[in-house]
């Protein structure tokens, strides 16, 4: 079966079944970028069909309100787009992390493209980490994605990665600043973007406070029940309309002991363990095609919604 990531580079452990390029740590953007498969542009070209004027004679026609873009190494087709569209090259995804790596000591993780191209990322650690009782440590990344199938606006997301079971989770706060979309009907400004996602310890600050809360909250065994079927089929928050049953009784066992770090304090019993068990279940254990299908899910598709609704259930445990 093809993968769904078409290449990609990583610094430290094997991700995802052993995919990708491993590299030293510290390599210049130019590396990452052949390794990572993302040295090649989006290019424009005009929409056009043939018309049949009649048996023996057809005629070329153009469309100008759309454009094709496609691989400027293999020609290979991405999508139609308005003429209003704004690519953003898979070159810029990396260069908006070189003053980051070289001034404030990001470090590059993993880049890559998935879909063939119609989607590229980057996901650099920024030396930000918190622990919470257990020694339940969390690192903090930046992941910055987009695509041109319509799919992804220009996304830069703070992401929280639980180093005991790998577990991601986009990073929420109130003031919106845990992601900036930039849609593509505008240009793509990364130092604005930068500027407005308020890349500080603030930030990460104020997102560990609240996992520490959620992992202060004991919970009964009743309401860890109910906490997995109201996230199946409850109220506005429903991710399918009939609960999964199969899903919910993983997520409960994952719970219960059986998943990456669940004995340990922050977790054991607590609303931060409900959350977790869901992280796990999305990132790792999910049912999926292939797990590059369940990447793209985890990151950018229905795992990443049901994260976030159980990072606002949870978060309802706190009132």
């Amino acid at each position: 079966m093809a993968h769904y990531v078409e290449q990609m580079a990583y610094v430290g452990q094997t991700p995802w079944h052993g995919l990708g390029n491993q590299l030293s740590a510290n390599q210049p953007i130019e590396v990452w970028q052949q390794q990572a498969g993302m040295d090649w542009d989006i290019k424009e070209a005009p929409v056009q069909f043939m018309d049949s004027v009649d048996d023996t004679q057809s005629r070329l026609i153009t469309f100008p309100q759309n454009k094709v873009l496609y691989r400027s190494d293999t020609n290979a087709p991405l999508s139609v787009a308005s003429q209003r569209y704004q690519v953003v090259q898979p070159r810029e995804i990396l260069e908006f992390y070189r003053d980051l790596s070289e001034v404030s000591g990001f470090q590059l993780e993993t880049a890559g493209v998935l879909k063939g191209g119609k989607k590229v990322w980057a996901l650099a650690r920024t030396g930000h980490s918190a622990t919470l009782q257990g020694n339940d440590v969390t690192n903090a990344y930046v992941l910055l994605a987009t695509a041109c199938d319509g799919t992804l606006a220009t996304t830069a997301q703070f992401t929280a990665i639980r180093v005991v079971c790998n577990n991601t989770l986009a990073v929420a706060l109130d003031d919106n600043k845990g992601a900036v979309k930039v849609p593509h009907s505008t240009s793509f400004d990364a130092q604005a973007v930068k500027q407005h996602l308020g890349i500080s310890v603030s930030s990460w600050d104020g997102f560990m406070y609240r996992m520490k809360q959620l992992s202060e909250r004991k919970v009964k065994h009743s309401e860890a029940e109910q906490f997995f079927r109201q996230l199946f089929s409850g109220g506005k928050r429903a991710v399918t309309q009939s609960p999964n049953e199969h899903a919910m009784r993983k997520m409960l066992s994952i719970y219960n002991g059986h998943g990456r770090g669940a004995e340990l304090g922050s977790a054991k019993g607590t609303a931060l363990g409900l959350l977790n068990s869901v992280t796990e279940f999305v990132d790792h254990e999910r049912r999926a095609r292939n797990s590059d299908y369940r990447l793209d899910s985890a990151w950018f598709g229905q795992g990443a919604t049901l994260k976030h609704c159980a990072l606002e259930q949870t978060q309802l445990m706190l009132a």
